[in-house]
């Protein structure tokens, strides 16, 4: 999990620096910053999302992933986190301020996109956290953007960093046959359109609750899974 530490250590300078900057920012700058962030975040996920081999998986696993994500209401879970995160380490802030906002945005920015699956599983598996590395790089910087515009919501982000990338590094550490190439694939391109999601809503275009969209990362894979044990051969269209 080296290289998650890495990323956490890169997110929280990165956040404080943008948190101590932003006041410093005009509005007219914020808002440009802001705007770039929404346009950058589509076209990672565009990249993300045409790795899939399948469309048709990553259709099925959003689907799916929507279904149980709404039942379960994720997005209003993970705002709620956000809240109380906000209550004990920014006491400063009202409830009228971007906190929460900061905090489910930089969560599913940081924690969805290729290099935090193969970074996470090379890490876990391997011991190589040079993707990592190089995802903590770009990280850091998307946190003083964040922060800047946001606040000081990104950096509870570093929780959720922790928590899913270095699971899943801790996950490929117990076996190496967790994850296979197609696995990783479409669980990529499955992110991808969650970002695309994150990306529409930064730029204030519709307000898709993107965090009920996560199940679907996880139901990605295990849609290849069962295909392998059902015997059902994985065919990229």
């Amino acid at each position: 999990m080296i290289g998650t530490w890495i990323n956490a250590a890169t997110v929280l300078v990165g956040g404080l620096l943008g948190t101590l900057l932003g006041p410093r920012f005009p509005a007219r700058m914020q808002e440009t910053i802001f705007a770039t962030l929404g346009l950058f975040t589509i076209a990672i996920g565009i990249d993300s999302a045409l790795m899939t081999g399948n469309p048709l998986i990553v259709l099925g696993s959003l689907l799916v992933g929507a279904l149980i994500g709404e039942a379960f209401r994720l997005e209003d879970k993970l705002e709620r986190f956000g809240e109380w995160l906000r209550e004990r380490l920014a006491k400063g802030e009202g409830k009228d301020g971007r906190f929460v906002e900061a905090f489910v945005t930089a969560s599913i920015v940081f924690c969805v996109g290729p290099l935090t699956i193969q970074g996470a599983i090379e890490d876990g598996l391997l011991g190589d956290y040079t993707k990592l590395t190089i995802k903590a790089m770009l990280d850091g910087f998307a946190a003083l953007a964040f922060a800047a515009t946001l606040g000081a919501g990104v950096l509870a982000s570093i929780i959720v960093i922790i928590g899913f990338q270095g699971g899943i590094s801790l996950l490929a550490s117990l076996g190496a046959n967790i994850f296979t190439d197609p696995m990783i694939a479409e669980l990529t391109g499955t992110g991808g359109v969650v970002l695309l999601a994150i990306g529409i809503r930064l730029l204030d275009l519709k307000q898709i609750r993107a965090a009920n969209l996560l199940p679907a990362l996880f139901v990605a894979p295990a849609a290849v899974a069962l295909m392998d044990a059902l015997g059902i051969a994985y065919y990229p269209l």
